[in-house]
């Protein structure tokens, strides 16, 4: 039983950083199930800049009142997924404004900082042993996303 949790905890935890991989073109608030635009290398005027940082900003709040229906672990779960969405889309947009390789390392850190912090919300529906080996495996996985930054700003 506690390894079909793990296994599909670490099924959602994929499936949320496979997410974030996805792009949005269009210029609306996506669902709260959408993602932010991948990495560009083309440099944003300011007013690009500050258009896309107004839609990041209405994004998350309407994903956060989406979250707001939902109750106790998963009204949790689910801000923390607004939260990571809006912190990873900021992240790549301060990426786009400068086009600088220190700002690909930031973004890359902080996908994995988000999806750390989400699996371990996710963590809390599990209870005790369970629960310690869930959040371990996240930090885990936080741990080595960190590594391949930081690896791949050497290169």
């Amino acid at each position: 039983m506690k390894c079909t949790k793990l296994s599909l905890l670490l099924a959602g935890l994929l499936a949320v950083s496979s997410g974030y991989a996805q792009t949005t073109t269009t210029p609306t608030a996506p669902s709260p199930s959408a993602t932010t635009t991948a990495p560009s290398t083309m440099k944003l005027t300011k007013e690009q800049a500050k258009a896309e940082h107004d839609r990041i900003e209405e994004a998350y709040k309407t994903d956060k009142k989406a979250c707001d229906a939902l109750k106790d672990n998963a009204k949790d779960v689910c801000q923390a997924e607004a939260k990571a969405k809006e912190k990873v889309a900021k992240a790549d947009l301060k990426y786009r404004e400068s086009g600088d390789q220190k700002h690909a390392v930031k973004l890359a850190e902080v996908k994995a900082e988000t999806e750390y912090d989400v699996a371990k919300e996710k963590c809390e529906d599990l209870k005790g042993a369970a629960q310690s080996d869930c959040k371990k495996q996240a930090k885990d996985v936080e741990k080595a996303a960190r590594d391949a930054a930081k690896k791949s700003a050497k290169t």
